[in-house]
């Protein structure tokens, strides 16, 4: 259940969200009708036979996990156009002339409700986590899109949820582009294996190393000719394994041995028990890449 990428945004600490729970469960997933594109409703992160809507660890922890699920009809757009385009000539050689714009979008509304019935249904999952002790929505995707789609949804069931995308008071690409020009990291933090580094003016290069050492050489001649770092790698204490980007989503999210011993120890004999321990340690490790991050950054709070 460890998350893989974290897109986030911050709300008041002072938020209350003491009736999510009745309020989530005012919106289950229902299945998609036949001329829908999507539906998207809110399950159990441990299963539909579960009887909260979400899942919380120990008061201590005050940590949330829910989850978006939906069912979404597969149109392929290349299939739709071919199929328009089809028709749009059948009616220039029947009529004579090719329709308008009025009328080609009128048959493309005609042909997408006949193939919606038929398309096929892809199930979707998204997870986040509600950080209530840092006032941070952590949610399981790098897809700025997705991410937003889920805060929406609670924002709808709560009737109002005030999220800010989060925001640093420094540059981030600065700040990276730094760090492996041999500036000291902070504490905790070492880099990685891999980078991408952009030329700043609008049609400048982008480079992506992967495997590769940040000391060496050919990075340094692509800092010194003004490439600045987008996208950056990075370990923390050899517990937590990421790649940073310059908007601030965390990709690759990955929890090393150093973290994952702590499982070993623990005598979990049933998948409730085991959930609930992979969950509190996701969320302590988060928090404290998270509180070495805002350090760094100088992360905007919401207020």
């Amino acid at each position: 259940m460890f998350f893989r990428h974290l897109t986030l945004f911050r709300f008041p600490i002072a938020l209350d969200l003491s009736e999510l729970d009745t309020r989530l469960a005012e919106f289950p997933l229902r299945p998609v009708g036949p001329l829908e594109l999507s539906s998207h409703g809110f399950v159990s992160p441990l299963g539909r036979d579960a009887e909260a809507i979400t899942h919380r660890g120990p008061d201590e922890l005050q940590a949330i996990w829910l989850t978006v699920v939906g069912e979404e009809r597969i149109l392929p757009g290349p299939v739709v156009n071919e199929l328009l385009s089809k028709r749009i000539q059948e009616f220039d050689q029947k009529q004579g002339r090719r329709p308008g714009g009025k009328m080609r979008k009128q048959m493309k509304d005609d042909l997408l409700q006949e193939l919606m019935p038929r398309a096929f249904v892809k199930p979707v999952r998204v997870d986040a986590l509600i950080d209530l002790r840092n006032g941070v929505i952590a949610v399981n995707t790098s897809s700025r899109k997705a991410a937003e789609h889920v805060v929406s949804q609670v924002r709808a069931a709560l009737g109002s949820l005030p999220t800010l995308p989060l925001n640093a008071e420094v540059s981030p690409r600065g700040v990276m582009t730094g760090w492996i020009a041999g500036e000291t990291l902070p504490d905790g933090l070492t880099l990685g294996e891999e980078c991408e580094l952009k030329d700043p003016s609008d049609q400048g290069a982008t480079v992506r190393a992967t495997k590769q050492d940040m000391a060496t050489e050919e990075i340094t001649r692509h800092l010194e000719a003004g490439k600045q770092v987008t996208k950056l790698a990075l370990n923390l204490d050899d517990h937590v394994s990421f790649v940073l980007g310059e908007d601030l989503t965390i990709r690759k999210f990955k929890l090393l041995d150093g973290a994952l011993d702590s499982l070993e120890h623990t005598e979990n004999d049933d998948m409730r028990a085991e959930l609930d321990a992979r969950f509190a340690l996701m969320v302590m490790e988060f928090r404290r890449l998270f509180a070495v991050l805002e350090r760094a950054l100088t992360l905007s709070k919401a207020e």
